[in-house]
């Protein structure tokens, strides 16, 4: 702004027409950013306090698990249908927004108790086939926006300072979480969905115990 500023200051003679070419861009490196998202135990935390009685809160806390426990995009989980989840197997099948290909998650019994809750005693009597509707008829999907609404709310309510407060934050600290358990990115980025292993690096930044490692690493005669 500064540049383009100085660059129309120097046509119209208010100074010396070379000032705006000396003004440099700032330098932006690609990644150059941390993953932001909450804490594993303030995930716990959000998800331990949703109640279990009101439909709002049960189908909320479905999703909410849904989303910490597996970092599914939120496009994905408005998506996921009733078919997708197969109870005899325990599996669920997830049709990849980015990848347009299925992959296949364990259920997780955190997760499956979440869900059935929710189709027990939450979810509207409906022809639907999506799994997360609107708890107001007409009992449409849920939407993208409402979904990232309600997880800015949840978020919100935890009194976080986060850069960011949708579900992409949950996604962060699935991986974030997963990589303090030990697993390598190749394994995070299998089970985030990540076409391009870039996109997977980021997250080595938050690998403070790898980091150090690194920094001790001793390079003996070869400097």
């Amino acid at each position: 702004s500064l540049r383009s500023f100085f660059r129309y200051a120097g046509t119209r003679k208010w100074c010396a027409p070379n000032i705006g070419e000396a003004i440099d861009a700032p330098r932006l490196y690609t990644l150059a950013g941390l993953p932001a998202g909450p804490s594993w135990t303030q995930v716990r935390q959000l998800i331990a306090g949703i109640g279990q009685e009101q439909h709002g809160d049960i189908r909320n806390r479905a999703i909410l698990t849904l989303l910490a426990v597996y970092g599914f995009r939120s496009s994905e989980v408005c998506r996921l249908k009733l078919k997708d989840l197969d109870w005899e197997r325990e599996l669920i099948h997830l049709s990849r927004t980015k990848q347009r290909r299925e992959h296949q998650y364990p259920l997780v019994r955190e997760v499956g108790e979440a869900i059935l809750l929710y189709l027990r005693k939450a979810r509207p009597q409906t022809e639907r086939r999506e799994v997360f509707l609107r708890l107001l008829p007409p009992f449409e999907p849920l939407t993208v926006g409402g979904l990232g609404t309600m997880v800015h709310f949840q978020l919100k309510s935890l009194n976080l300072k986060l850069p960011h407060y949708g579900p992409h934050a949950l996604r962060h600290a699935c991986a974030s979480h997963l990589l303090a358990e030990g697993l390598s990115l190749k394994e995070i980025g299998d089970h985030l969905g990540h076409s391009d292993p870039r996109s997977t690096r980021i997250y080595a930044k938050v690998d403070l115990e790898g980091l150090r490692e690194v920094a001790r690493f001793d390079l003996g005669g070869l400097l």
